[in-house]
């Protein structure tokens, strides 16, 4: 398992160990050892996964304190192009976005620190994203910004997404709860 620093502070992009044969392939998603080797959270206590077609996208969200966590997100089925923006305040990356390639043959992944909005958008005929969170979802602490308001190229200027999604507070009028700490 390779776990690679992107450019932005405490987010990481994870390249599975992948096994092939007659068979098909085995994909190695977590190893606790691995992570705490790198300090990255060995605790998940939610996993959950989203089916999406072609052309949605999903995001930008997060959880605000006390109910921030971090994601391991992964896709395993079809390709996204996956959006991480840092709103941690103090970051040296604070407003600033990377973008990946998730790929179910790949098998990569996107370890996104608490404190960072996530999101993706389905380039395959559809996707399955699985997330693993460290909290559990709150509903009353579930937010988000909006999917156009940072600067991101996405490739669909016209994408679909949800009417909540549409709504969401766009980024220079969202004041940041988030800290960074080293």
């Amino acid at each position: 398992m390779i776990i690679q620093q992107t450019k932005l502070v405490d987010c990481y992009e994870i390249i599975p160990d992948s096994f092939h044969d007659e068979r098909g392939r085995l994909i190695k998603t977590f190893h606790q050892d691995t992570f705490a080797a790198h300090h990255l959270q060995t605790r998940f206590v939610e996993q959950y996964y989203s089916t999406s077609r072609k052309r949605v996208l999903r995001g930008l969200h997060f959880q605000l304190p006390p109910h921030q966590h971090v994601k391991l997100v992964t896709c395993i089925f079809g390709q996204v192009v996956d959006a991480v923006v840092d709103l941690r305040a103090g970051s040296p990356t604070f407003g600033q976005f990377a973008l990946f390639d998730l790929h179910a043959e790949k098998g990569n992944m996107i370890y996104v620190p608490a404190g960072m909005a996530h999101g993706f958008y389905v380039v395959s005929e559809s996707a399955v994203v699985v997330n693993n969170a460290s909290t559990v979802y709150s509903a009353e602490h579930d937010c988000g910004i909006r999917w156009d308001s940072v600067g991101i190229p996405w490739e669909d200027k016209n994408p679909v997404v949800s009417q909540k999604d549409s709504t969401l507070v766009p980024f220079p009028l969202f004041l940041s709860p988030f800290v960074y700490q080293k």
